[in-house]
């Protein structure tokens, strides 16, 4: 029997050089967990319109220069439509949503007992048609939109494109963009304290570590908190097309073809949206609350 036990060696128990090889550094983790508390706590807010608490790490200021850098970017490498006939009505349908968004959020607010705090003044919007074949849009933080031509033969009606472009609009007011920056800090930052915090461990044992952690951060954090963020945006676009004096019975026919024609798609729990079937199931589930809201500014 060798120096180190039954079936023991050197080789697996010490690196190169004699170096012992351990487990976890706990010390790092607790480090960096200390850390990671003080960033959590510090950065929290409500949400506007639905006061969740959300965690945030840009200014607006900062928001609408970066959404700006990126729509110039966006502009300057697509064919964008000049028509009259096509680019009014849509610039309409953002006009009404936008208007009225600051009198929705007053009323999420005193229904839900929630704070308001959209810094409306802050949004530098604008909306662009885009001449594409994808059946898409967007708004980006600090209120740059665009409507691509392909989205239009899906949504069919203008209450329907209301819904589209309401949605996308929520995106922004809710400010998921600032958010999923710092709930990528966040993983980057625990990446880094699980990457320290192994580094003793066997180079075998350690990948497999890491590889765990990489997928258990992406199904069980990330792909969850994306499909919230679109979750949170029908539920805001909704109300915003209601508000706004478009049907939102229209958002059930829009889901049922947009899930037609999306042609085969992963499963929810892997994808960083919802199911067409549990949108258009939330969606009823908030209709009554639409046509509420619809009363109240449609008079």
């Amino acid at each position: 029997m060798g120096p180190f036990g039954r079936g023991g060696s050197a080789d697996s128990r010490y690196g190169q050089g004699g170096q012992r090889r351990g487990g976890v550094r706990w010390w790092v983790l607790l480090v960096f967990g200390a850390y990671l508390g003080y960033y959590y706590f510090s950065h929290r807010q409500d949400a506007a319109f639905t006061g969740r608490k959300q965690l945030l790490d840009a200014s607006m200021d900062q928001e609408v220069a970066l959404g700006l850098q990126s729509f110039e970017q966006i502009l300057s490498e697509s064919k964008l439509v000049r028509d009259p006939k096509i680019v009014q009505p849509i610039e309409t349908i953002a006009r009404r949503l936008i208007d009225v968004g600051p009198r929705v959020e007053q009323a999420l607010a005193q229904t839900k007992g929630i704070k308001v705090n959209t810094e409306w003044d802050k949004f530098e919007w604008a909306v662009a048609v885009i001449d594409s074949e994808q059946a898409n849009a967007f708004c980006l933080p600090g209120g740059k939109m665009a409507v691509y031509t392909g989205i239009l033969p899906v949504a069919k009606t203008a209450d329907a494109l209301a819904v589209v472009m309401g949605h996308e609009i929520a995106h922004a007011l809710l400010r998921h963009g600032s958010e999923r920056m710092a709930q990528q800090k966040l993983m980057q930052i625990g990446t880094v304290a699980a990457g320290l915090s192994t580094s003793d461990m066997d180079p075998g044992q350690r990948q497999m570590v890491m590889a765990a952690l990489g997928v258990g951060a992406t199904y069980g954090i990330m792909l969850p908190f994306s499909r919230d963020h679109e979750s949170e945006a029908d539920y805001v676009g909704l109300m915003l097309s209601a508000a706004a004096c478009y049907n939102p019975e229209e958002s059930i026919g829009l889901w049922e073809r947009m899930s037609a024609g999306g042609g085969q798609r992963p499963p929810e729990f892997m994808s960083t949206h919802p199911s067409g079937s549990t949108r258009i199931s939330q969606l009823q589930g908030w209709m009554d609350e639409a046509r509420a809201m619809q009363a109240q500014f449609c008079k």
